[in-house]
């Protein structure tokens, strides 16, 4: 899913008009509705400084930039049913695919970190900051479990625990084809690429990444793997099973397929479905687990029937 920016220097007959009615004079089939929305997200830039306010005016020799990463415009809120623990310290989610974890160019609104203080705001200090911890990220297109601190007690324990690799952090993963042999660990050094926000395994300059994997169920042309990351690298997973010829199912990035059943895919289908580590403060062992989403989980029943009429032939 690629990001679309329209960029343009404010021209004479933009000059001290409102941003919304601006930019729908100035951009192709955007209305001043829609434009409203976009503003909004936090998706309007002018001279580099990100701008929401819809009444602001544009002045001789601005720059404008508009980015749209085409997901919903209404904003993202936290569901009372994706919270899976809270208390003073800490926040487990449990979150949706095709959610940003942090702000981009696109968006500040929505993201699950805006989402986050959303749900943490004080009604009577709104203004009022609220410090919170993000000690992991997922991907947009992941699904599943995320942890965050809530309080100075636990900020810097977190963070070690992360940092030392004391959490257990498990994925389900959709692969198309079938990993040879069907478990073991891919060790690898990841970079960034040259291509745009694509990662690789480098031979040497870039960060160690380790992963452990073994499939779970086997639908011949396709399988679903369990896979646990002693490391957090950027795409890690992706990229260790696009190289070892396995992509994950909708992750056309690293060479996933689009469609399966028939069906278009919106999304890598990866969901972080475990995650262990001890409470920062009480010291408690703590274990989550969620199943995945419905798109994940209708797929997987899908292969399970072909895969059931298959072998009573």
């Amino acid at each position: 899913m690629k990001w679309q920016i329209h960029k343009f220097e404010a021209a004479a007959a933009l000059l001290q008009k409102r941003l919304d009615q601006a930019l729908a004079e100035a951009i192709p089939d955007l209305s001043r509705s829609r434009a409203k929305k976009i503003i909004d997200l936090g998706g309007v830039h002018i001279n580099g400084r990100r701008v929401r306010s819809c009444s602001t005016e544009l002045k001789s020799g601005d720059s404008v930039e508009l980015y749209l990463d085409h997901l919903p415009l209404d904003p993202y809120r936290i569901a009372s049913e994706e919270i899976l623990f809270q208390d003073r310290y800490l926040i487990v989610l449990n979150k949706p695919g095709l959610v940003e974890t942090q702000p981009t160019h696109a968006r500040f609104k929505g993201t699950v970190y805006e989402a986050l203080q959303w749900h943490l705001r004080d009604p009577f200090h709104p203004q009022r900051n609220i410090e919170i911890g993000m000690v992991q990220r997922l991907d947009r297109g992941t699904s599943g479990l995320m942890v965050f601190s809530l309080h100075p007690r636990s900020h810097k324990e977190m963070t070690r625990i992360f940092q030392e690799h004391e959490v257990e952090k498990d994925y389900l993963a959709l692969l198309q084809g079938r990993p040879e042999p069907l478990s073991g660990e891919i060790r690898s050094f990841l970079a960034r690429s040259r291509q745009a926000n694509r990662v690789k395994s480098v031979a040497c300059g870039g960060k160690e990444a380790l992963t452990c994997y073994r499939v779970v169920d086997d639908f011949g042309a396709m399988v679903l793997a369990s896979v646990r990351i002693m490391t957090g690298r950027s795409h890690q997973i992706r990229v260790h099973m696009s190289e070892m010829g396995c992509p994950l199912l909708g992750d056309t990035l690293y060479g996933g397929p689009e469609r399966v059943l028939g069906r278009v895919l919106e999304r890598p289908l990866l969901h972080a479905a475990r995650l262990a580590f001890k409470h920062p403060v009480t010291k408690e062992a703590l274990e989550f687990n969620c199943p995945p989403p419905a798109d994940m989980h209708s797929i997987i029943a899908r292969l399970k029937e072909a895969d059931n009429d298959l072998s009573t032939d």
